[in-house]
C-alpha cells in the first residue's frame, strides 16, 4: 500500500547541511496503524511530510498503492492529497473564520460535491466525535480535545485511503488523549485507511500494532 525505500531528505548546504531523514525503507500494509516515535528532531514529522507528498525527497523513492510518488508533478500530487489523503495536525489547523460544520465540509467542496451532501457527510462525522450540538460554533470555542475530534472527523471526511498524524495528543491531557486514540481507532481505521501517527507518546506507541522508533533520522528499532 505506502512503502519508502532509502528516503533521505536534507537540508542546506555545505558545513550548514543538515540530514533530516537518512535511507529510511518501511512498508505498511493497506488498513494498518503504524506509530512512528522518537524524540524531537528524530525526523519524524519530515516522514510524514515526506509520505504525504506535502515536501519531496533529497533521495530515494516513496510508492503509494504501486505508483511512484516522489517524482509526480505538483498538479497530480495536488490531486492525489485531496482524493486519497487525510492529516491531522498538532495544531488543529481549523479555519476559526469558519463554523466547525464549514470546516469539516470544506475539504469535500474541492471535490465538487452537492452541498447537502457534503453537509450530511459532516454532521454524521461530527455526531460520530462526540461534537453534536456544537456544529454552529467556531473552533476557537471548543476546548483543546474537541478541536482535535473536529480535525479527526475533517481528515477522513473525503474516505482517504491514508491517513498522517502528526503530534496528535501534543497539545492534550492524558484523558484526551487516550480518548483521541480510541476514536482515531474507530473512525480512521473504521473508514478503511491507513494510518501513520508521528508521537513521542508512549502510550500511543504501546498500543499501535506496528511501530518504528526514529533517531537522528534512522530507524534504529522496530
Amino acid at each position: 500500500m505506502l512503502r519508502t525505500e532509502g528516503l533521505s531528505k536534507a537540508y542546506g548546504n555545505g558545513p550548514k547541511k543538515t540530514i533530516a531523514l537518512d535511507n529510511v525503507s518501511l512498508q505498511i500494509a493497506r488498513r494498518k496503524l503504524l506509530a512512528v516515535h522518537g524524540p524531537s528532531g528524530s525526523g519524524k514529522t519530515t516522514l510524514l511530510f515526506l509520505l504525504g507528498g506535502l515536501d519531496k525527497p533529497t533521495s530515494g523513492r516513496i510508492y503509494f498503492e504501486g505508483i511512484e510518488v516522489s517524482i509526480m508533478s505538483e498538479r497530480r500530487l495536488s490531486k492525489l492529497r485531496r482524493n486519497s489523503f487525510g492529516f491531522v495536525f498538532q495544531n488543529y489547523n481549523l479555519v476559526d473564520e469558519l463554523t466547525v460544520l464549514e470546516n469539516v465540509m470544506l475539504t469535500m467542496m474541492f471535490e465538487g460535491k452537492p452541498d447537502a451532501e457534503r453537509k450530511d457527510r459532516a454532521e454524521e462525522l461530527l455526531r460520530r466525535v462526540g461534537i453534536a450540538g456544537k456544529e454552529r460554533r467556531r473552533p476557537s470555542q471548543l476546548s483543546a480535545g474537541e478541536q482535535q475530534r473536529v480535525a479527526v472527523a475533517r481528515a477522513v471526511a473525503n474516505r482517504p485511503e491514508l491517513v498522517l498524524m502528526d503530534e496528535p495528543t501534543g497539545n492534550l491531557d492524558q484523558e484526551n488523549s487516550q480518548q483521541l486514540m480510541r476514536l482515531v481507532a474507530d473512525m480512521v481505521q473504521g473508514e478503511g485507511a491507513t494510518c501513520v501517527i508521528a508521537t513521542h507518546n508512549l502510550d500511543i506507541v504501546s498500543e499501535a500494532p506496528s511501530k518504528i522508533f526514529l533517531k537522528s533520522g534512522r530507524i534504529v528499532s522496530d
